[in-house]
């Protein structure tokens, strides 16, 4: 039997994905629940794994080419003796072999229509040893064992095809003796949510560096990548909707005394920055909900999503799921491991798209102030300038110098007026100038 391997889709809003590199080439033997190819969608490579054993046959869209989701990237045939025949099939096929596109899911979870059985849900890898694209390649058996094992992928070197780890180079890292291979289980078919990750640790292993792009030539046309054209896509959306803004003052010196205290810690300022929104916005529910044609959507939890801008181009927001519900520790460090990953395009869908509530922060880069568009499906987004020194007048009437910083709130004006967006920054400000230790509790 000759089965077509699909363009999933990754995300909800992945009309179409790049080949970034085939880990298996024409004529290999393919596990089921095994890489076969890495996929870019919007904004992270991912995995694509075979819910069938056999042999890749033909490849359809070679690296570096893209194709709308659902169309047959590969052909898979079951046993070596059909590879001749799948072959002659692609050949007498115009323009190879192809499937409507699949309509994009309403869940914001990865997933891979039932429809499109060669492909799988997909799974970030990291590791030691790299593929000829460059990233690690760690088959899901590997990975388990080597968190059983207590093994560092970044001392194992794969023997696998294209350097892939497999499980006995675990074992024989650990000094056990190799056991058979029995083929992995199939993933799970479609589901609500996406292929469960391994939590973020303390200790995150090490990701590749992500290679700095040559800059462009005067008069040179560049196009797009799929980073960029999310974003063109979120940012054209955002202009269907009616928003405001709301500017506030925030004196940061207890803020900034705090972070001096448990900078050693591993905490950082956009930890303390997002936690401190998470907590306020336990008393703003409001400014954590979202429009839908029905009425208000109400968020059964607070994540706060951060703005990270990626090298080539584009942006990216890791999410801080539960923010509210973590300590300050715990956050920092979840956030460390979100960006790496994050700039090394490893993030699950999940780990960028959940967003109930976003924070951009120019003030790293000496910026006072500024206006921040309001992403697509949110209702508030908080954009976070610089604190500097400024001379204000103290409660005994009296000059004195302080650390001053611009925030400026974008609201969705179709449920959020700007008594509440005032409530907010002025709740906020509060915590910040008085009571910022509470954030280590």
């Amino acid at each position: 039997m000759i089965r077509e391997v699909f363009m999933p889709a990754l995300s909800s809003t992945m009309t179409e994905g790049k080949i970034v590199s085939w880990v298996k080439a024409p004529g290999d033997k393919v596990e089921k629940g095994e890489t076969v190819v890495v996929v870019e969608s919007d904004k992270a490579d991912m995995d694509v794994e075979s819910f069938y054993e056999g042999y890749l046959a033909v490849i359809v869209v070679e690296a570096g080419e893209e194709a709308p989701v659902g169309n047959a990237i590969a052909l898979l045939a079951e046993t070596e003796a059909e590879i001749a025949e799948a072959q002659a099939k692609a050949s007498g096929d115009s323009g190879g072999a192809s499937k409507p596109p699949a309509p994009a899911p309403s869940d914001p979870a990865p997933t891979s229509a039932a429809s499109t059985p060669a492909a799988t849900s997909s799974s970030p890898q990291n590791g030691a040893k790299a593929a000829p694209s460059g990233r690690t390649v760690v088959s899901p058996r590997a990975r388990k064992l080597a968190k059983e094992l207590k093994v560092d992928l970044a001392t194992v070197t794969g023997s696998g095809p294209h350097g892939r780890i497999v499980a006995q180079d675990v074992e024989l890292a650990a000094g056990k003796t190799p056991t058979p291979t029995a083929p992995p289980a199939a993933p799970a078919a479609v589901s609500a949510a996406p292929a469960a990750a391994p939590p973020p640790s303390a200790a995150p292993t090490p990701m590749p560096a992500v290679a700095t792009p040559a800059p462009a030539a005067p008069g040179q046309l560049v196009p797009f990548n799929t980073l960029q054209q999310a974003v063109v896509r979120n940012m054209n959306a955002s202009l269907a909707v009616p928003t405001f803004r709301v500017g506030y003052t925030v004196t940061t010196d207890a803020l900034d005394q705090l972070y001096k205290q448990i900078k050693s810690k591993g905490v950082t300022m956009t930890g303390l920055l997002a936690k401190a929104v998470a907590v306020t916005l336990q008393k703003h529910p409001l400014l954590n909900a979202a429009y839908t044609d029905q009425g208000i959507q109400y968020s059964s939890s607070i994540n706060i999503a951060v703005a990270v801008a990626m090298e080539g181009g584009g942006l990216i927001t890791p999410v801080l799921q539960g923010a509210d519900q973590m300590d300050i520790y715990s956050l920092s460090r979840t956030w460390k491991d979100l960006v790496a990953r994050s700039r090394s395009k490893q993030l699950q869908p999940d780990e960028y798209s959940t967003g109930t509530f976003t924070l951009s922060n120019l003030g790293m880069f000496g910026v006072d102030k500024f206006d921040a568009i309001l992403p697509p499906g949110q209702g508030s987004i908080l954009a976070i300038g610089g604190a500097k020194p400024a001379v204000v007048a103290t409660s005994e009437g009296l000059m004195g110098i302080k650390r001053q910083m611009q925030v400026n709130i974008t609201c969705d004006h179709r449920i959020i007026y700007g008594a509440d967006a005032a409530a907010f920054l002025k709740d906020l400000a509060a915590l910040i100038e008085n009571e910022p230790q509470s954030l280590t509790l």
